[in-house]
């Protein structure tokens, strides 16, 4: 250091000294004294002249400066070697949000694309999960997303987008109809679902879907979208108080609400009619009949109806806190046993709404909600009257229609077996991951074979003659076959298999009578406490696989337990004569299988969820 720039060093004018040595050229000196001012802009600026891309990053940041910090990382992207030392450097300093751009920057993408998520930039981490050749993780990335914010319109048409370029058809469309009509990016959704439309034979919603992008010009900024507006405080007397938007399309939004006078959480379904959009008046009258008549019912798998306010075409129903069976299948893949007990709480239903006449017509994975307990309700009978102003009910909801029956989607009459076509498809995706695709189940899960095919392929026949008779004949056959209690076999975007990481805590939920509830399936889950014994008679169990014995979900090694399915309750009334016989064949079954029959107590019976007996563990 020169004497006259030590003097003024001396005489604490560190300012002037940086000032001196940065025009006598010292770049580095001049960093150092301007630093120890603390004018962190000057000092990274110094630091970048002299070549120390590392320093200067990190003096841009603490100045706050981002216009300085990228012009540091731009200087690092040359030397690899440095990019990855700094990115270390600012991870362990909780910077992976410039740790990332600084990996990106030095072209290492599949590093860059991992800071990226632990930055929680899903999308950016997407785009380069992809460019490094691994679209398997940008998918991941994305649906975590989702999870996470289920109205991510961002997500929802990156991961659209994605699922669209690798031939993923169905489910491109199911997640870019997330994209609602008010966000910004719903021209670019519209844009991509065109492909999945036309290669799928849906030609009437392809002709929609331009109609609605052609006629989708541009909003002013200046201009609220009318679907953005807040609900007005009058509706209903005032009596809802509405918390939040959760979902909107081109027929109807959902509001969820606290009913003042119930003191409870609610849904409130608020039709197009009643935003002035022009619905025909008749056609929400239909509904509201629909709906009185299915109020007198009372069935549990239907989701409970609060009100109807016809002058403002507006449905209030029971707030469901497990959300829908969408949400469900994106965060892991179901059990068959699971998939069954879904698909017999949604026929249940159908079959007594056909009773009084009254056709679903939209059952898809959206309209399958689920309570706060994992118990299934199936939502929205009769809402495609309030939505069909004109001959389809499919306008504006393109992902219904992957559910839809042959005659619903070309316009011929709909029955009860359209909605049975439904159900199989619901069901088909659940065990295979497609609605509409010819894999069998049994190709997918080792406990299926092909009895099990033959029924869900009867519930998706072609034609409706060939399908069930009825709900309650499907659900007979669905009942007649026992059902695996384990998932396997689903498969990820790369066609690689995926199995289940093991879950941590919060996976798990204690219930208030001891049990579990499983959060990720809304099932209610025993735990048993591993040893050799138990592992054992647990594999026994679910290789004989008789629906009268309480279901094996899981062996979790690492969390010490074995997962079983819960009972409701024990068995307090005599075995009724088909009791008798599926109890004795189960113990013949269980016998045969290698296990002794003095081990399983036939006075320790319990009652499965949906009312079954069950020989207890």
């Amino acid at each position: 250091m020169d004497d006259d720039v030590a003097a003024l060093v001396r005489a604490d004018r560190l300012l002037e000294a940086a000032q001196v040595t940065s025009a006598r050229g010292d770049a580095r000196g001049a960093s150092a004294l301007f630093e120890r001012a603390c004018d962190w802009r000057n000092a990274a600026r110094e630091a970048l002249r002299a070549g120390d891309g590392p320093r200067g990053l990190e003096l841009a940041l603490r100045a706050d400066d981002e216009a300085l910090a990228r012009d540091a990382v731009t200087n690092l992207a040359g030397d690899a070697t440095t990019a990855e030392r700094t990115a270390a450097s600012l991870f362990a300093h909780g910077r992976p949000d410039w740790a990332a751009r600084v990996l990106e920057a030095a072209s290492r993408d599949l590093d860059a694309a991992r800071a990226w998520e632990r930055a929680g930039e899903m999308a950016r981490a997407a785009t380069l999960f992809e460019r490094a050749r691994e679209p398997a993780q940008a998918a991941r990335v994305l649906e975590l997303a989702l999870r996470r914010d289920p109205g991510d319109a961002e997500a929802a048409l990156a991961l659209g987008s994605l699922l669209e370029r690798f031939g993923k058809d169905e489910a491109s469309l199911r997640v870019l109809q997330r994209v609602p009509a008010s966000s910004s990016m719903r021209r670019e959704a519209l844009r991509v679902m065109l492909g999945p439309l036309h290669r799928m034979g849906l030609t009437a919603a392809a002709r929609e879907a331009a109609s609605e992008l052609s006629a989708l010009a541009p909003r002013d900024a200046t201009e609220p979208s009318r679907a953005a507006w807040p609900a007005r405080s009058a509706w209903l007397r005032g009596r809802y108080e509405v918390v939040r938007q959760v979902a909107s399309s081109a027929n109807a939004r959902v509001l969820e609400a606290r009913d003042r006078a119930r003191g409870e959480r609610v849904a409130l379904k608020v039709y197009a009619a009643g935003d002035g959009a022009g619905t025909p008046r008749s056609a929400f009258d239909r509904l509201e009949r629909d709906l009185r008549s299915l109020r007198a019912l009372d069935h549990p798998a239907i989701v409970p109806l609060r009100d109807v306010e016809a002058a403002e075409s507006i449905v209030v129903m029971s707030w469901m806190d497990g959300g829908d069976l969408a949400q469900a299948l994106a965060k892991d893949a179901l059990a068959p046993a699971r998939a069954i007990e879904i698909a017999v709480a949604v026929l249940s239903a159908l079959g007594e709404a056909h009773r009084i006449g009254i056709v679903h017509r939209d059952v898809k994975p959206t309209n399958v909600l689920f309570d706060a307990a994992g118990a299934t309700h199936l939502s929205d009978f009769g809402a495609a009257h309030a939505a069909d102003a004109s001959a389809t009910v499919t306008a504006g909801d393109f992902g219904g229609l992957t559910y839809q029956s042959p005659e619903q989607r070309e316009g011929r009459g709909i029955t009860a077996q359209s909605d049975l076509f439904s159900v199989g498809a619901l069901l088909s995706e659940i065990l295979t991951g497609s609605a509409l695709g010819n894999e069998p189940p049994s190709s997918r899960h080792s406990g299926l074979d092909a009895r099990h095919d033959r029924i869900v392929a009867s519930l998706r026949a072609q034609s409706p003659e060939q399908r069930p008779a009825d709900a309650f004949e499907a659900l007979e056959l669905l009942r007649s076959l026992p059902w695996p209690g384990t998932a396997t076999g689903a498969t990820g975007l790369d066609g690689r298999a995926s199995t289940s990481e093991r879950p941590d805590e919060r996976r798990l939920q204690a219930a208030p009578d001891g049990a579990f509830i499983d959060m990720w399936t809304g099932r209610a889950v025993e735990c048993v406490p591993l040893s050799d014994a138990v592992v054992a008679r647990a594999q026994l169990f679910a290789a004989v696989d008789d629906g009268t014995l309480q279901q094996v979900l899981r062996i979790d090694r690492e969390g010490g337990c074995v997962w079983l399915a819960a009972c409701a309750a024990p068995l307090d009334r005599p075995l009724t004569r088909a009791e008798q016989a599926r109890v004795r064949a189960a113990l013949e079954a269980f016998v045969a299988g290698g296990g002794e029959r003095s081990s399983l107590d036939t006075e320790g019976l319990g009652v499965s969820g949906d009312g079954a007996v069950v020989l207890r563990f």
